[in-house]
Order: structure tokens, then sequence, then C-alpha cells
């Protein structure tokens, strides 16, 4: 039997607005927060046993692994995230932990053996890269500049109050393809590469992403990078709490399976267990394809959902999982990147098997009392869609004996990349796991396990922007699809969804104030 859980006629909360959020991700509990301090009743519905999305964090032999969110700018004095995560009230109860200043990230390249530690600050880095490159001295200050320019298009970034939510507009260097601008001030191949080491975290393909995805993160990180002490997990559970003292409820295990409209306005949403659920307003924090099979196809106009099933999706990754032997692999307070060679233009979709992984991303995760020796470390190369398309209409577990026999293999010449590197690598270990494509699209939902959504493209930029305003009556969006992906960049299109209830720049307004 179905179960009405018509939260506009809860009589202990009869004053306050109802919002329904779909999905328990960073986005959905940001924004679900900011109303939630707003007055608003927040319901959040998560299909997964555990919410977070990708804060979610998973154990296995009573070790605790981080599934995505593992490096963060923002937290500074001053920074984005440490603005709104304090007015929030959460900040101080955050355990993270800062990068080293003299190197947040070390970069190695195979081609010739060299080693580059990245200091944390603009002229630090511009003059850290000048003494590499004297050659291209007036180039790399001349591109940072640029890059740091493109930034300032984005009023949101610095938490300024924004003109209009419902126009974007940028200008034709932003919306360039970030190795064509590049090309502009920089000549030397080598450099070419070092300045591109961040791409697998923003998506980056050449030719085709735009300039101002990696100026974003480029100037984030250069601020100085952090770690969750123990884990990612406690911000979903901190943001959980925020919701619920304010009279909301966060529910895990309850997936949304429909969301009826009609008229082009949401009356109801319906789970798997059969529980009806209906607010004053409603927000999708969920991929919009799985958004648009959740509602009949004529809730959207034609040319919206055609738009959106033409956009193509970023590459995807494969991890691996090490849990080390005790005091056997030195904890490092940074994030370790590694390539074959400095070519930074290679295509991901387009590399062989037998060329993969051609770079990695290795760290070893921070916990509670942190000493000198590692107790994991994930290991993430970028692998395309493509390649777990046999098995794609598998599910975690049962996805048979050669989808094993396959991860296994993968697994092994991620190790062999390790051995490299560190040789002996493998005796260190203790266990080890790995997740695919498919994992990732089977926990967040995200279409192909893409690992930030939707792929922007110079091209035809407006192909894959989406504002948090829908066509649908009572409907809005927040997540990584709708603006700029990763930790920083879903929580302030957070403050954009809640402010198409309150007000644009309201909140903006009174996280500067706070």
């Amino acid at each position: 039997m179905k179960e009405s859980v018509n939260i506009e006629n809860d009589l202990e909360h009869a004053d306050k607005k109802t919002v329904i959020v779909i999905g328990g991700g960073l986005g959905g509990l940001v924004s679900g927060a900011l109303l939630a301090k707003e007055g608003y009743k927040v319901t959040v519905l998560e299909k997964n046993a555990i919410i977070g999305g990708g804060l979610q964090c998973f154990k296995r032999k009573g070790v605790s692994f981080p599934t995505g969110m593992h490096v963060f700018g923002g937290f500074g004095e001053g920074g984005q995230l440490r603005k709104i995560f304090s007015y929030l009230g959460i900040m101080d109860r955050l355990s993270i932990r800062a990068m080293d200043e003299d190197g947040y990230d070390v970069v190695t390249v195979l081609e010739d053996g060299s080693t580059y530690r990245i200091p944390k600050g603009m002229e630090q880095y511009i003059s850290f890269l000048s003494e590499l490159f004297p050659a291209e001295k007036d180039g790399i200050k001349a591109y940072f500049d640029k890059i740091y320019s493109l930034t300032e298009e984005e009023n949101l970034f610095y938490l300024r109050e924004q003109p209009s939510q419902l126009f974007m507009s940028f200008s034709e260097d932003a919306v360039a393809p970030f190795d064509e601008l590049m090309d502009r001030y920089i000549s030397d191949p080598k450099l070419k590469g070092l300045l591109s080491y961040l791409n697998p975290l923003f998506g980056g393909v050449a030719g085709t992403t735009p300039a101002f995805m990696g100026a974003l993160l480029n100037i984030l990180h250069i601020g100085g990078t952090y770690q969750f002490v123990g884990g990612s997990q406690q911000m979903a559970d901190l943001l959980k709490e925020v919701i619920e003292e304010a009279g909301g409820k966060v529910i895990s295990g309850e997936e949304v399976v429909k969301i009826e409209v009609v008229d082009h306005e949401v009356q109801e949403v319906v789970t798997k267990k059969g529980n009806i659920y209906r607010a004053d307003g409603y927000i999708s924090d969920v991929h919009p394809d799985v958004l648009l099979r959740l509602v009949d196809e004529k809730a959207f106009p034609v040319s919206f959902t055609k738009r959106l099933r033409m956009v193509s999706e970023t590459y995807s990754s494969f991890k691996v999982y090490v849990k080390f032997k005790e005091k056997a692999f030195p904890y490092s307070n940074h994030i370790s990147y590694c390539m074959e060679r400095y070519d930074a233009k290679y295509d991901t979709k387009a590399l062989k098997e037998e060329e993969w992984p051609a770079r990695l991303m290795y760290y070893t995760p921070v916990v509670e009392g942190q000493g000198e020796y590692a107790e994991t470390m994930v290991i993430i190369g970028e692998m395309d869609y493509e390649w777990v398309k046999p098995w794609e209409d598998t599910r975690t577990g049962r996805r048979g004996a050669s989808y094993e026999q396959w991860k296994q293999k993968m697994t092994e010449k991620v190790l062999d990349f390790m051995e490299r590197l560190y040789p002996g690598f493998r005796d260190n270990i203790d266990f080890v796991m790995a997740s695919s494509p498919l994992t990732i699209r089977d926990y967040y939902g995200n279409k192909e396990g893409s690992n930030y959504g939707f792929q922007k493209d110079s091209r035809d930029i407006m192909l894959s922007q989406l504002f948090v305003f829908t066509k649908v009556k009572k409907l809005y969006l927040t997540g990584q699809n709708v603006n700029i992906h990763g930790l920083c960049g879903v929580s302030l299109t957070a403050i954009q969804t809640a402010e198409a209830f309150v007000g644009q720049n309201v909140i903006v307004r009174k996280i500067n104030n706070f």
C-alpha cells in the first residue's frame, strides 16, 4: 500500500514552506541546508543506503576508503568554501588538513624522470616555473594573468552578487579550448605538459574543453589544497544535521522512481517503496539523464530533451584502492600525478589498452592521528566508458567472470605502473580492490560513469549549459551538471538553486555579511 507523505500538511511545521530534494549528493545536501537555514522544511530522498554521493566513503575489512572527493581548494582564509560552511555552522566541525605549501601537488614525468613540486601561491608558482623555463618567463606571467582574468568573469566564484541567473555570457577567450589559449602564451612543449597536469580534474579534452573550466580549477588549487581527515563522509553527515536540526529529514534508501507532472507542474514524487511525497517545491540533484527517466516524456519541451541527449559526457575513471601493511609505506602530504610523457593533448578515447594507463593520480588519504606511515592509497586513471560497454547491462556483484578477469588485468597494469615509481610496491600491500566506470555509473547515477557529468564544449558552449530553473513549474536543478563540478563548483551552484526559492543574491549577501 502506498503511504502518502504529504509534508505540506505536517502540523508541526505548518508555517514553513516545504521542499523535496531528489538525491542526497553534495548539491542536494548543500541546497537543502541553505534552504533549511532560510526556514524551509526540507526532505532529502537518497536512493543509496549512504548519503553523500561523491562524499561517500566505504569500508572493507574495517578500513575506510573515500569514493570521490579527494582534494579541494577554497578552504583558506577568505576562501569560498570556508565562507559557505562557516555560514552553515559546520566549518569548525569539519576536520581538514592543508597539503604541503612547498609542494601541495607533486608531478612526475617518466619521459625524462623529472619531478616537480608545485608550490602554493600565484607568485611562488610563477617564480618556480620561470626558473625552470627562463625563456618562457614573460609568457608564463601573461598566461596566469589571463586565466586569473577569466575567473573574474564568474561572479559566483568570488561570491559576488550576480546581475542575472538566467543569462550567461562568456568572453571569447573564456570559451576558447584551454589548450589553444595556452598555445598563445607558451611555446615549450614540456612546459605545456606540466601546466596541463590538472586536466583530469576538470575532464580536460584538447580542442574541446573551454578555458574557463581549467582557469577556475587552477586558480582554486593555486590558493592551496586540502584533504578531509578521516574521509569526506563527515561533510555529508554534518549537512544532514543542519537540515534535521531545522525540522527536515534526510532519508536514505528511498529511491525516487517517478516525478508526477501535470500541465507542466510537479504534483508529487513516488519512491520505489511506494511512498508519495508532496511539497511546495522540488530540487533534482540527479543526473539530467536520470531526471528524464523519472518524468513523462511530455513533461519537458521536446527541444530540451533532445538537447540533453545530444550532450557528451566527460570521461570516467578506473580506481584502485590499496590497504598497506602496517608501517610499510610512507604517508605523503600532497597529491601525486605521474605522466608517461609531457604530451598532454593525448585523447583518452583514442588510448589503446596496451598504452593504458598513460597517467595516474594517486594519494594517501589522511587519517585521525596521522603519523609517518600511510594506511591506504587511492590510485585513479582516466578511462573511457567504451571499455566497459560489454558489461553495461550488468550490476555490481553480478557482472560475470569475464568482467572480473578484465578488472584484474587493469588492476595489475596500475600496480605495474606503481612498481616503476616505487620498486617493490606490491610487497607493501595488505589487500587491493578496484572500481570501474560501471561502479561509478551505478553508485552515483552518472550516465556512462562520467567523472564530472556533461562535457563542456567550446564548439557549442550553450549546448551543455543548464540553469537551475526548468520549464516544469516547482522543479529546480542542482549538482555538477548545472554549472561547475567539484566540491567548490557544486556548492556554489547550490547557492543559485536555493536563491531560486528565496530571491537572487539573498544568500550571497548573508554569506558575505556573516
